[in-house]
Order: C-alpha cells, then sequence, then structure tokens
C-alpha cells in the first residue's frame, strides 16, 4: 500500500535535484550517485507528519532493502535515521516497482553481513566508516514480512 499525504519540502539543492528527475521520469533509474544506482525511501515525519523522501544507495537482497545512515561518516546519524524508525511501515522504490514493509534497525552478525553488501553496492562506505568512530547504523525495510 503507498503511502499517502502531504510532502515536506526537501531543503537540501541536490537531493531536491534528484528528486525532481525522479518524479519527472518515474524511475530511480534516471539518478545515481557516482555511478552507483539508487532507491528512493519514503517515510513520514514523527513531528510533522508530512512524508519525507530520500534516495539512498540501492542495496538490496532477497527483496530486502537496506539504508545505510552514513552521512558521508559524520559523527552524528543523519536526521532520517531516527525518523524512519519512528515509522511502522516504509514505502521503497526500485525503478519503477514501488515496495512497503516494517522497518528496522539490525545488529551483530545481521548488520555484518548487510554491511559487506553495502560496501559492495557503493565502496565509499567503506571509506566513510573510516572517518568516523560511530558504527554505521543500517536500517532494514522489509516488504511482504509482517
Amino acid at each position: 500500500m503507498a503511502l499517502e499525504g502531504d510532502y515536506a519540502q526537501e531543503k537540501t539543492s541536490w537531493v531536491s535535484d534528484q528528486l525532481a528527475k525522479i518524479d519527472e521520469t518515474g524511475t530511480t533509474a534516471a539518478v545515481d550517485v557516482a555511478g552507483s544506482k539508487v532507491v528512493l525511501f519514503t517515510y513520514r515525519g514523527p513531528k510533522s507528519g508530512k512524508l519525507h523522501r530520500r534516495p539512498l544507495m540501492r542495496v538490496e537482497h532477497d527483496g530486502a532493502y537496506a539504508a545505510v545512515a552514513s552521512l558521508a561518516g559524520a559523527p552524528q546519524n543523519p536526521v532520517w535515521f531516527t525518523a524512519m524508525l519512528r515509522n511502522d511501515e516504509v514505502q521503497v522504490q526500485d525503478g519503477t516497482s514501488v515496495v512497503t514493509g516494517p522497518v528496522r534497525e539490525i545488529h551483530g552478525a545481521e548488520r555484518d553481513q548487510w554491511w559487506e553488501r553495502a560496501v559492495a553496492a557503493y565502496p565509499a562506505y567503506a571509506e566513510y566508516q573510516e572517518k568516523t568512530d560511530r558504527l554505521i547504523p543500517i536500517v532494514l525495510v522489509e516488504p511482504g514480512r509482517a
């Protein structure tokens, strides 16, 4: 089921440009980051109730999608990380396909396995981890899982 409601205004120009291109073409294939594919995560802001859209690197396995909270190796987590986890379900657009599923942060061996997939999909994640003392969190969206 698609999420419905008003969308929050995107404040970052390059993200706004990516969203406009996705909206114009109807597919996430219209944008990339350094040649790597992206998917579009949509979640509801816990304070505003508005929908937020975040294009992030495509890290997918068996229909599940990882959102890597790297913030390019900054010392803090991105704002979307906490906001996304306050949702029961998150929507993911991959190409023209749109799925919705429950969201959770992953830890331990499960996180380690997804971290390997993330670095394979976007090698810069390894550099980002070296730049920060925090363990970069990973959020998993699992369509079809109750």
